[in-house]
């Protein structure tokens, strides 16, 4: 027997709250918050790969960064994976038994932190340090991708709070270590085959 924390009494009420708005929302507004959830991962993806390609037009350093962008995201998604095992706390559609927009996830698919809310927030973050104008987008993006897995049901609000502070905090500390190497990783690179990755043509 598999034993699961119920987050329910943390902020229930909240969630029960939220998912009640979304059932007397619009139809338009609950099929593009919907849309959002499901898809609005990839808009990260292009915002890295945006920045990637203006960065390599401004310096090798800046390239590596970029490129270092969905290394911090897939590390982050990691620890974050740890964390769920940890907690293994049960999905609210689970212990609520609420109707929801999203279908409810099985059991063993743990709820605590929000894997959306850590990998946008990490990107958001490690996006900053290539372009204050892109981060600044994903910042907003990952706020907006945090409410939605609320909307639709996924998580509790502590859920996602809990994601963007770990993929906050994993993208930071990454930060900190890639400016220490960047430069002298930019110089070997670019002496590597990988030259055509870091240095526009």
């Amino acid at each position: 027997m598999t034993f699961a924390f119920d987050g329910s009494s943390i902020d229930g009420s909240s969630y029960t709250y939220v998912v009640g708005l979304a059932q007397d929302a619009p139809s338009w507004l609950d099929t593009l918050v919907r849309a959002w959830s499901t898809y609005g991962l990839a808009v990260f993806a292009v915002l890295m790969l945006v920045g990637w390609w203006q960065a390599r037009h401004h310096s090798a350093r800046a390239a590596v960064i970029a490129l270092m962008v969905p290394v911090i995201v897939v590390v982050a998604y990691g620890v974050n994976s740890v964390f769920k095992l940890l907690v293994r706390e049960d999905r609210p559609c689970q212990s609520l038994r609420v109707r929801t927009l999203e279908a409810c996830p099985a059991p063993g698919d743990w709820s605590f932190p929000s894997n959306h809310a850590v990998i946008a927030a990490a990107a958001a973050v490690a996006l900053l340090l290539v372009s204050r104008r892109l981060g600044t987008v994903a910042l907003v993006a990952a706020c907006a991708m945090a409410a939605a897995r609320v909307w639709v049901g996924a998580h509790y609000p502590h859920d996602v709070v809990a994601g963007v502070l770990v993929g906050t905090l994993i993208a930071w500390s990454l930060a900190a270590f890639l400016g220490r190497v960047s430069d002298p990783l930019a110089g070997r690179l670019t002496q590597s085959r990988l030259r055509p990755l870091l240095v526009s043509a």
